[in-house]
């Protein structure tokens, strides 16, 4: 994705060089929404191979809302990263159903962890930190929902993405 993002970066430059940003900052963007799209690519044709197009879809939606207001951890690389959501949107709300109780359990855990640990944006967001508390009740409130839907994918969403909100690394201070 990184070659593919750097030379669609480079046409967009030499075709217009004077209204342009940078080639790395349009390489950079161009990567994360390259990025993006193969997994909803990826997550989708395996949804509908597979029959399970509305659960996976539903997972990966849920996942990608949360983590917008909560943040959370982040591999070390783009394919990393692609091939664990990708597996992650499409074995997680296939290998598991739960009942009401389970359900119950998951979306308390999920409340907690966003309680006690969100947000947890990623160092290079350069998001302010007054913003925070938002962030928090927005995720909180995220997670509130599914007490009412009663949606066992989108509860499994919420606690994969909530786990990814823990530090599980001690960072280092500023």
């Amino acid at each position: 994705m990184n070659t593919l993002s750097h030379k669609i970066a480079v046409a967009i430059k030499q075709a217009n060089p004077e209204e342009t940003y940078s080639v790395e900052i349009m390489q950079y963007s161009l990567g994360i929404i390259l990025n993006t799209l193969l997994i909803f690519i990826a997550t989708a044709a395996t949804g509908l191979l597979t029959g399970h197009f509305a659960e996976f879809m539903t997972f990966l939606l849920s996942c990608s809302i949360l983590r917008l207001t909560s943040g959370g951890f982040h591999l070390k690389t783009a394919r990393a990263c692609n091939t664990f959501s990708v597996l992650l949107c499409t074995l997680v709300p296939y290998l598991f159903s739960f009942y009401e109780l389970n359900l119950t359990l998951m979306n308390m855990a999920s409340l907690l962890i966003m309680l006690l640990f969100a947000p947890n944006p990623d160092k290079n967001a350069l998001m302010p930190v007054k913003i925070f508390p938002i962030l928090k009740i927005i995720s909180v409130l995220l997670v509130c929902l599914n007490f009412f839907m009663h949606s066992s994918v989108i509860g499994l969403a919420f606690l994969a993405q909530s786990l990814t909100v823990i530090p599980w690394i001690r960072r280092d201070k500023p």
